[in-house]
């Protein structure tokens, strides 16, 4: 339902903001495409798909560190966290919603001082974490998201082992693990 909806109003909001934009300035037209981001992300919390906290909620749920690396998008220190050399079988979930990211049979030891896995879980045939381009410190990378609530859980890299080649690089602060046996 959800995603009829979205496509509709794409349609909808293509049809009205787009052709008019090419007669308008860019500043305005800027304007338009920040208004759609965050009409789509209003969408998608009325729809819940992601989780809702004020950042003074969010502040409150975390602690210091967990605050700074998943809604600053920080970083720990490296070989500084708790799952980097864990070997416990389970499932690694978001610390902010919850929700399950990364199988303990997908981690491995990339050397780098994060945990790291070469795949995330999947939820219908769709990752549970989401990919955007980051362009911060001077670099070009891949960030690593939760789907669920937009936590920053780290990076993603090309250079993992079969059978996905990728290397899941995340703070494990950003991370809370479930045992098998619970």
């Amino acid at each position: 339902m959800a995603h009829k909806t979205t496509k509709f109003l794409t349609r909808i909001l293509a049809q009205r903001t787009l052709i008019p934009s090419l007669l308008l300035s860019s500043k305005t037209t800027s304007a338009i495409k920040t208004k759609r981001l965050v009409f789509f992300r209003a969408l998608t919390l009325s729809t819940g798909l992601l989780v809702k906290n004020t950042d003074q909620e969010w502040r409150a749920k975390l602690n210091p560190q967990q605050y700074h690396v998943c809604r600053e998008k920080g970083t720990e220190p490296p070989w500084s966290g708790e799952y980097n050399a864990s070997q416990g079988k389970g499932v690694y979930q978001c610390v902010c919603c919850g929700a399950d990211l990364f199988s303990s049979l997908t981690k491995f030891d990339s050397g780098s001082g994060w945990p790291s896995f070469y795949d995330a879980l999947r939820d219908n045939d769709k990752s549970v974490v989401k990919e955007i381009t980051d362009k911060s410190h001077g670099m070009i990378r891949i960030e690593v998201l939760c789907r669920q609530c937009d936590s920053h859980l780290g990076h993603v890299f090309n250079d993992g082992p079969p059978p996905t080649e990728l290397r899941y690089c995340i703070n494990s602060v950003a991370l809370k693990f479930k045992s098998e046996a619970e």
